[in-house]
């Protein structure tokens, strides 16, 4: 299997009219946190949210009539899951998603919207892989690959010839890592098209599979963990996608899921957009993890947006309570008229707003006579934490911060 520069133009013909040509915006914000003049990719802007559908549409495309006649299948956390149940759609093709039952609600009911049939099977992409499989030979189906395929990634490469024409003088395009079919397709056409440019691939460092994969110079099975960036959550890349990355790819690394997750509320909050772990790991690596990259342009994919509401819930109270914008202080205090006012009354003063509190006289360890209080309030920052916590003190409270 091999992929030309001259697959990837005839995949940005094939999807004319069907994809949207996304953004690529400057980010004040990344580039000021950087000392780099950092755009954006805004591939979660794409039609199912992500920049599946590149893939899946080119790859049908090209199907012979016999391969379509019964169907397709494929195998998916979600995002592949979409596109292809869409340009299955579009083609008038009955497609067949195996999706792993850890996959969130919202993709799998998204999937079905588009017109899929869904089947969940599975704890990780790699199950819902084997059971597709297992389908595809049982029904007679035809497969569409979520990234070991030459067509797909021709797709996916069409991301990289728009950056290009976009941003002419880039200098390095960062690029998220599940399978490898994203950053093979866009560093066939980046090293084909302009060679100088750098191609930095980015993996959660619960599920390192393709940076395994290149320490050992084999396609190897990584035993990961669960990770926020489910979309790239993959045990065993490809081997068309490896041996893509060996030839093209100048850097791998790793981030963590706290720098995965500041990543998702910073875009959120800071440069007004929603991304998915997956989608956020790019942002992640430009912010940790290259700090040898100054006064560069540099591209950061943002792969996908479709995340979960509960998931992102958690991440904004994680990320509010790490940087100082949201606390619980624990406290005991006597269970008589006027305390529990004096206490709100202080907390007042502080300039704190009251988000929740909890007045509970038959706690565990709590005496006859005293009630533990907890007090969920939105701050500032740890300064006026701590602040709050001083003035407390001083009036005979003592005070736990959980």
């Amino acid at each position: 299997m091999d992929l030309s520069l001259g697959d990837i133009k005839k995949a940005q013909e094939t999807l004319k009219g069907v994809v949207v040509r996304t953004e690529l915006a400057y980010t004040n914000t990344l580039s000021e946190m950087t000392g780099n003049r950092v755009y954006l990719k805004m591939e979660n802007q794409q039609r199912t949210g992500s920049f599946k559908l590149r893939g899946a549409y080119n790859k049908i495309a090209n199907l012979k009539s016999e391969e379509r006649k019964n169907g397709i299948i494929a195998s998916s956390a979600g995002n592949h899951a979409q596109g292809t149940a869409l340009a299955g759609t579009l083609f008038g093709i009955q497609s067949t998603i195996v999706m792993p039952k850890s996959a969130p609600l919202s993709k799998v009911k998204a999937t079905k919207g588009y017109g899929a049939k869904v089947v969940l099977h599975g704890e990780v992409y790699d199950d819902a892989y084997q059971e597709a499989c297992r389908l595809q030979q049982e029904q007679q189906l035809t497969f569409i690959h979520p990234f070991n395929d030459p067509m797909v990634a021709a797709g996916q490469g069409t991301i990289a010839l728009e950056i290009l024409e976009d941003l002419p003088d880039v200098e390095a395009v960062v690029v998220p890592v599940g399978g490898g079919g994203l950053i093979a397709g866009i560093a066939a056409a980046v090293k084909n098209v302009k060679p100088s440019v750098k191609v930095i691939g980015v993996q959660t460092k619960n599920m390192p599979s393709m940076v395994e994969a290149a320490a050992q110079k084999k396609v190897s099975t990584c035993n990961g963990i669960p990770t926020v960036a489910d979309g790239i959550a993959v045990r065993t890349p490809g081997d068309f996608t490896f041996a893509m990355v060996e030839r093209y790819v100048d850097d791998l690394v790793v981030v963590d899921e706290e720098e995965i997750a500041s990543a998702i509320l910073l875009l959120m909050e800071r440069v007004k957009t929603i991304a998915e772990g997956a989608g956020a790991v790019s942002v992640a690596a430009v912010l940790n993890r290259l700090p040898y990259y100054k006064d560069r342009k540099i591209a950061a994919l943002l792969s996908g947006g479709n995340i979960d509401v509960n998931m992102m819930s958690r991440i904004i109270n994680q990320g509010l309570a790490k940087s100082g914008r949201k606390v619980v202080f624990d406290m005991v205090i006597p269970d008589k008229p006027g305390f529990l006012c004096q206490l709100l009354k202080l907390t007042a003063e502080t300039g704190a707003n009251v988000l929740d509190i909890s007045h509970n006289r038959e706690a565990r360890g709590v005496a006859l006579g005293y009630a533990k209080v907890q007090l969920e309030l939105e701050t500032a920052d740890q300064e006026q934490i701590n602040a709050i916590q001083v003035v407390m003190e001083e009036h005979g409270y003592s005070v736990n911060i959980i």
